[in-house]
């Protein structure tokens, strides 16, 4: 399972070779699995598995689930072999540890070289890091790796004040970001405070994770709009997750995020398991192809979206993914409605007098799904602010959820708990 990191990206090429390719290689992912990982033995054992004959859809999916019950079960190699360990978040329920080796680090350094070249940077680029490099963080890591494999001149600033990240940009003459999109917001506040001109700064790209920059229609969010009509920033999308050690990233033509087809292969399922057409949501599943330490096969991720296999404007062929709208453990049904989190989260962006604002998913005592959204305002007239939000849930949603106000510090220390390095927006209180 040796790889060539350095090759031409494969996502130019048709998509039937790209499937070809990917055939051969999952025929060497089923090999490696039954040759070394434990979880993967069992598996194929109990469900009489074939592996020289086996299509990919006729096995069995795996989930966050069995991460967390036999997470070392999917270890591959000798703890000599492991080169760092890294950990997810936590968001939906406890943590799992992801240990890569040497070869799984170059991998990673590979795929976010590839979103940078997505976005069209290169060598002469100067890259600011606005996001942590510790607490076993994949995410910082791999963008400065990757970053270092471009040969862009990289700047580690982390999630510091806006103030200090606002005068080394000014001061290096930095011209691409990679921040999460609610902290440029806080940047643009600060720079309006001090009365700075964001158009005269020399940033002009910005990769943006943890938050989607479109909505299901692959339009501009609302967050899109809010932050751009205020600093004139080319904003690139992106979809990630620890587990599956790959990035998607979207483009200069904007019209979805770029799958990497020689670093995962990716399905989108219907709750039975079955595939969806493009045009449907379904749970984005992957394959691992590549990956040493921990693969992954068939792995559900939770998250939903829609897809396409048209080929893009910017040449590339490989599948690209919209938005996601959710998480499947976090679709609500409340008073008779399904509600996927994003669309709460577009309502709130919009509103220019919150703050901030956390929404809790609840079950009350027959058992049925509420939503509380806990704000922080910097209106003068809070009830005023609150009564036309509700009536732009009950136009837009049909549904309106309960409201409530609180202080900044205390709304922190929810999103922020135990310490957590990533800032929640949403928290699932149901059993």
């Amino acid at each position: 399972m040796k790889y060539n990191w350095g090759q031409q990206p494969l996502s130019f090429e048709p998509l039937i070779q790209q499937q070809a390719w990917q055939d051969q290689a999952f025929r060497d992912l089923l090999q490696y699995l039954k040759a070394h990982s434990p979880f993967y033995q069992k598996l194929f054992r109990s469900a009489s598995i074939d592996i020289t004959t086996v299509k990919l859809t006729d096995l069995p999916t795996t989930s966050k689930e069995d991460l967390q019950l036999n997470n070392w079960d999917f270890l591959c190699v000798g703890k000599d072999k492991i080169a760092e360990y890294t950990a997810t978040s936590g968001t939906l329920g406890t943590p799992v540890t992801i240990a890569l080796t040497a070869n799984d680090l170059e991998r990673l350094a590979y795929n976010e070289y590839c979103s940078f070249v997505t976005m069209g940077l290169s060598e002469t680029d100067t890259i600011q890091l606005l996001l942590t490099l510790d607490k076993q963080f994949m995410a910082g890591m791999a963008y400065y790796q990757g970053a270092r494999k471009l040969g862009a001149a990289v700047v580690r600033t982390g999630p510091g004040s806006p103030e200090m990240q606002l005068e080394v940009i000014r001061n290096l003459g930095v011209n691409t970001l990679v921040a999460v999109p609610s902290f440029l917001l806080k940047l643009i506040e600060t720079a309006k405070a001090k009365g700075i001109d964001l158009a005269s700064f020399p940033v002009k790209k910005v990769l943006a994770i943890g938050e989607s920059m479109y909505d299901s229609e692959w339009q501009k969010s609302i967050l899109h709009e809010r932050i751009c009509q205020d600093w004139p920033l080319a904003l690139h999308s992106t979809y990630a997750a620890t587990e599956m050690q790959t990035a998607f990233t979207a483009c200069n033509a904007e019209a979805g995020l770029h799958t990497n087809p020689e670093l995962i292969i990716v399905e989108f399922l219907d709750e039975a398991g079955n595939a969806v057409a493009e045009d449907e949501i379904g749970e984005v599943t992957i394959t691992t192809l590549g990956v040493e330490g921990m693969p992954l096969l068939r792995y559900r991720t939770g998250d939903l979206c829609k897809h396409t296999t048209k080929s893009c404007a910017c040449g590339r062929h490989a599948i690209r993914i919209g938005p996601v709208l959710g998480r499947k453990k976090q679709l609500i049904k409340y008073k008779g409605t399904s509600v996927y989190p994003s669309a709460i989260f577009e309502l709130l962006n919009k509103e220019t007098w919150i703050e901030n604002y956390l929404i809790g998913i609840h079950q009350n005592s027959e058992l049925q799904d509420e939503i509380r959204i806990q704000v922080v305002s910097k209106s003068v007239h809070p009830s005023e602010a609150l009564a036309a939000l509700k009536a732009t849930f009950r136009a837009q949603i049909r549904v309106v959820p309960e409201i409530e106000f609180i202080n900044a510090a205390a709304l922190m220390a929810l999103q922020f708990p135990n310490g957590s390095r990533k800032q929640l927006r949403i928290i699932d209180y149901r059993p």
